[in-house]
């Protein structure tokens, strides 16, 4: 699989990437662990008190999204944080008013959903590449707002985010998905078509802030030349902007395991185990180069 070659003109409307911070490995470490406690804080107050949280990610494809949601979910329980990514609409789904699909993933009482994508595709990618028309697109961004109100007059906490990358850098990441066999499957016809519609993305995005960028339910930039800056910023700014409080689990202690009673239990070779492969492995001394897989 080839791509073009890079632009030579940098296009760094979305970010400038001599502003990203550097953040080294450990100060990344610490700072993640500190954050994924209070996210675990976070699920303990959504359960207790019944709250509803929507966060959405929208962004450039490779700006990041699927690495911050990994660190954001990886010790929450999937019953009370759960990921939604939809695929391409169905038929059916082509023939239901735009929103329908979507509100079936809504949470209910004591959940958070995390919308990889979102009701947004339309505004950018459906827009972009023609599969949505003018008026479906300015429908779209009439009824965004009112319906995003409707949520947050329900008493949704509706959180939106968009992750900016500038060119460049999302050129380098394209180049690494290139020459990586655990991320070549994420390098999609759509990634590939995103190198040359730049501006028409930038064009699309613009035109989408102007209309649901609104007081109830606005739009916050994270700024993601470095996954590391943005995966910290954004969880950062998401618990800053939710009142949780920690709650109180109690004080837990292990029941003491009780003697046996005499069962004995059947001989370990009626039962097929898998095969040691383990055992069978040589002592490596120097491994392939392990690259960012959250990216």
């Amino acid at each position: 699989m080839a791509t073009k070659n890079p632009p030579t003109d940098a296009h760094d409307d979305e970010q400038d990437p001599h502003k990203v911070a550097k953040i080294s490995n450990r100060t990344y470490e610490a700072e993640m662990y500190r954050l994924q406690g209070e996210l675990a804080k976070l699920q303990v107050w959504v359960k207790e008190t019944g709250q509803r949280i929507v966060i959405i990610f929208e962004g450039r494809d490779a700006a990041g999204k699927g690495g911050t949601i990994k660190r954001i979910t990886e010790y929450l329980s999937p019953r009370v944080a759960r990921i939604a990514a939809l695929p391409a609409p169905t038929e059916r789904e082509r023939t239901q008013w735009y929103f329908q699909r979507y509100i079936a993933h809504l949470p209910a009482a004591g959940e958070i959903v995390l919308f990889d994508r979102s009701w947004y595709n339309r505004a950018g990618v459906e827009k972009v590449m023609g599969f949505a028309s003018a008026r479906e697109v300015m429908r779209f961004m009439r009824q965004a707002p009112i319906f995003e109100q409707m949520l947050v007059e329900d008493g949704i906490m509706l959180r939106k985010y968009w992750f900016s990358v500038s060119d460049r850098v999302q050129y380098d990441r394209f180049q690494r998905r290139l020459h990586d066999p655990l991320r070549l499957w994420k390098l999609s016809p759509m990634d590939l078509e995103s190198i040359t519609k730049w501006e028409e993305y930038s064009r699309a995005k613009d035109e989408m802030l102007v209309h649901t960028d609104t007081p109830i339910a606005p739009w916050y930039q994270v700024g993601s030349d470095s996954k590391k800056a943005a995966r910290i910023n954004m969880i950062h700014h998401l618990l800053e902007s939710i009142p949780y409080k920690e709650i109180p689990l109690g004080e837990i202690e292990l029941p003491p395991r009780p003697e046996g009673f005499g069962y004995r239990r059947p001989s370990v070779t009626v039962n097929t185990y898998v095969p040691d492969y383990a055992a069978t492995l040589q002592p490596v001394t120097k491994g392939p180069e392990i690259l960012d897989r959250e990216d």
